[in-house]
């Protein structure tokens, strides 16, 4: 897979566009996360009233199933022939962008 056609930048278009490069290069994984901001925010607020109203049993069981849908992301771009790097970075904007199509 060649690096232009392996970026992550459909979900970080839809929060922050100012963000991302003018064409199609590698982007750091720092450009991810701070194009990924709102997901990150909106999970983590959930994750703290979760933890202090209901139980810390409950943050956990929401934590893992962030890493078990992380997992399954990366192994199916891994299949798709993806670069290990691609597959990290496409795992985590899948899932932060996924997750968000409920808000």
């Amino acid at each position: 897979m060649r690096p232009e056609q392996c970026v992550t930048r459909n979900h970080i278009g839809v929060w922050h566009a100012r963000v991302l490069p003018s064409g199609p290069e590698r982007i750091r994984l720092g450009t991810v996360l701070l194009g990924s901001l709102v997901p990150i925010l909106v999970w983590a607020g959930v994750g703290c009233f979760v933890y202090f109203v209901y139980n810390p049993l409950v943050a956990a069981v929401l934590g893992g199933l962030f890493v078990l849908s992380f997992g399954v992301g990366f192994v199916l771009r891994r299949r798709g022939r993806h670069s290990v790097r691609c597959s990290v970075y496409g795992a985590l904007g899948g899932v932060l962008d996924k997750s968000m199509n409920g808000f």
